[in-house]
């Protein structure tokens, strides 16, 4: 998971893309970067930590330019503190490109093989980005003749390299004085939005991000969902180009981003994230309603921030008080994303406090929106006993997490995952709460899709099935055996 963005403007960019980065914060605290055209030049700026402290005015006055992309990175390939692992990528063949990628590539090991033995192509980190890049520089190369560049040469790089690239990507690849070059892998499991903006001079401004909620900021208005397999060309003069480059695109986007990483004002293959997540809190309702004595609740408590609309549904539903009993301390980074068990047990009561005066002598019913490694849900049920509270149900809006997850969450390992192999009561136990609820699989896609055109999701972590290639038992027992630390 990370997020991204790229515009073409009649302006600089470089503010333009600074504060599209800072809302897309919540999609990855590791790194920032941003890259500039100004004509033929390539500008770039990379660093660790937050938007927010990860550039200075000098650093802004050296990315001119009117084209340009960004990116907030959140490790799950690569090393998280390592600051060559961060994006943009480059490479100078051919003009010179700078790319930015969310998602994960699956086929890392024949890329790495292939651009050495047959391409001749040098990766210097173990990022994936630096995988995609230099193949669709492969790609291209092949492709061009002469100075000029054609948006077909662009569409048929992009067709190939959708042919030898496997797994999750939406990316957003710079091009030295020639425009800026989107797609999208066939699944479309990573989102990636399109967005126009009209100038006075009558010109079109364009911007690709992955959510909705960078463009309506930036007064664009959405045009629509990058396609699976698509791929869009915006020329410096502001000029659009698109096509499908893959043979059977189908769109399966990821669960998770409703149920976790987006954020609720976000809407996504025409998807409103709050109102998803408001159907998930009325489907476990049912579920709760189903499978526990609704006398031994008192009030029900959501686990600020992303479960609060379940939260507030499942209130409403059972007719039970919906209480505020957590406090989230805001300069906290979100736990489920910082890279190592320890760094995620440590911070969880840095970033939450449980109100006293909301537990004590209560039956309290948490909503939390997922549960994957258990390390903060168990530490949710300690304060919230430490606090008074009687009797602790603990329910997840989504179901249990069983299976890794290699699309761009950091899931790899499934000895983490505190489902794995293990059932309902027994997780109960490990969590030390008195009634442990999860979302059923087919009422979280259900949520999800109600009144959309999709018609499928990418589930995998929940139901262990893999919808692209290459991801075999083999492939899951590598991943963990090269996992991040």
């Amino acid at each position: 998971m990370c997020g991204i963005v790229g515009i073409v403007s009649a302006e600089p960019v470089n503010q333009q893309i600074y504060d599209a980065l800072l809302l897309l914060q919540h999609r990855g605290q590791d790194s920032t970067g941003i890259a500039t055209s100004e004509g033929s030049h390539l500008h770039m700026h990379k660093t660790k930590g937050h938007v927010r402290e990860g550039y200075r005015t000098r650093d802004m006055r050296g990315l001119p330019g009117n084209m340009g992309l960004g990116h907030v990175r959140y490790a799950t390939a690569g090393k998280a503190t390592n600051e060559e692992e961060a994006q943009p990528f480059y490479v100078n063949a051919p003009y010179g490109i700078v790319l930015v990628h969310n998602g994960n590539l699956t086929n890392t090991r024949e890329l790495t093989q292939d651009l050495f033995s047959i391409d001749r192509r040098h990766v210097n980190t173990s990022s994936d980005t630096e995988l995609l890049l230099n193949v669709l520089a492969t790609e291209l190369q092949d492709q061009i003749s002469g100075l000029d560049l054609d948006p077909d040469q662009l569409f048929n790089a992009v067709a190939s390299v959708h042919k030898r690239v496997e797994g999750s990507y939406a990316a957003i690849a710079l091009i030295a004085g020639k425009g800026v070059l989107a797609f999208r892998d066939p699944f479309g499991i990573r989102p990636l939005i399109l967005g126009r903006r009209l100038e006075e001079s009558g010109r079109e401004d364009w911007i690709v991000a992955s959510e909705s909620l960078v463009l309506e900021s930036a007064g664009f208005d959405i045009v629509r969902d990058v396609e699976p397999g698509e791929a869009i060309f915006i020329t410096p003069d502001g000029e659009l180009f698109t096509r499908q480059c893959a043979e059977n695109p189908v769109l399966v986007p990821c669960s998770f981003e409703y149920v976790y990483l987006a954020r609720p004002d976000s809407i996504m293959n025409g998807i409103s994230v709050y109102e998803a997540r408001l159907r998930l809190g009325d489907r476990l309702a049912t579920t709760v309603a189903e499978h526990m004595p609704l006398g031994d609740v008192d009030v029900v408590m959501p686990i600020p921030d992303s479960s609060r609309p379940a939260a507030m549904q499942v209130a409403r539903k059972l007719g039970i008080e919906y209480r505020e009993g957590f406090f989230k301390n805001r300069y906290v980074g979100r736990t489920f994303i910082m890279p190592g068990q320890a760094a995620r047990k440590k911070s969880v009561r840095q970033k939450l406090n449980a109100m006293s005066s909301e537990f004590k002598g209560k039956n309290v019913l948490i909503v939390d929106d997922s549960i994957v490694r258990g390390t903060t849900s168990r530490e949710i049920v300690e304060m919230a006993r430490a606090a008074g509270a009687n009797k602790v149900t603990f329910t997840s809006a989504a179901p249990p997490v069983r299976y890794p997850h290699v699309y761009g969450i950091n899931m790899p390992s499934r000895e983490e995952l505190i489902a794995h192999g293990r059932k309902i009561p027994d997780i109960n136990a490990e969590l030390g709460s008195d009634w442990l609820i999860y979302q059923e699989v087919a009422d979280m896609k259900a949520a999800i899709v109600e009144g959309s055109n999709v018609t499928d999701l990418e589930m995998s972590c929940f139901t262990g099935d893999y919808v692209t290639g290459s991801v075999t038992p083999e492939y899951l027992s590598w991943v963990e055996a090269n996992q991040l630390s």
